[in-house]
């Protein structure tokens, strides 16, 4: 029998394309089972731009999940997604989508800290205890062995 020359080809997936083969996937949580990442440095402000946020939950949803961690008494932590879960509770949703993440304490700051601080509106002092934060984490960090069993280069 002759070989069909498409036969050999396999085309990428959308998800292949973009990076996210295997990730993990988005599930509904309740937001009050939620509670805020301690000593978040982040304000969540109750401005326009947060109105924008509502409306925009209202009519499309919460388009990005949130990043969540168990914590030591087995409910979630925010890490990532205060100003969304703020905002999908203004517009009166009671579940969010997120991602719930295995995450030391160190990472969890770091997760955090990245995820916020590009953000145009923060203060000095927000960006400040931000960065220290994750200096602090980073250098606790330092050393240890990676899943992949290399040592970390974070303060190197």
């Amino acid at each position: 029998m002759k070989n069909r020359s498409g036969e050999k080809i396999k085309l990428a997936s959308i998800d292949e394309l973009l990076g996210v083969v295997n990730e993990e996937s988005a599930m509904e949580i309740e937001i009050s089972k939620i509670h805020p990442f301690k000593n978040h440095p982040f304000k969540v402000l109750d401005d326009e731009k947060m109105q924008d946020l509502v409306e925009s939950v209202r009519i499309n949803g919460v388009l990005t999940p949130v990043l969540l961690r168990m914590d030591d008494n087995e409910e979630y932590e925010m890490v990532s997604g205060h100003r969304r879960m703020h905002a999908a509770q203004l517009a009166g949703l009671t579940t969010i989508p997120a991602i719930v993440r295995e995450l030391s304490d160190d990472d969890a700051v770091i997760a955090m800290v990245d995820a916020n601080i590009q953000r145009e509106e923060l203060l000095p002092s927000e960006k400040a205890f931000a960065y220290k934060m994750k200096m602090d984490a980073m250098r606790r960090t330092a050393g240890r062995p990676t899943k992949e069993g290399s040592v970390g280069s974070y303060g190197r």
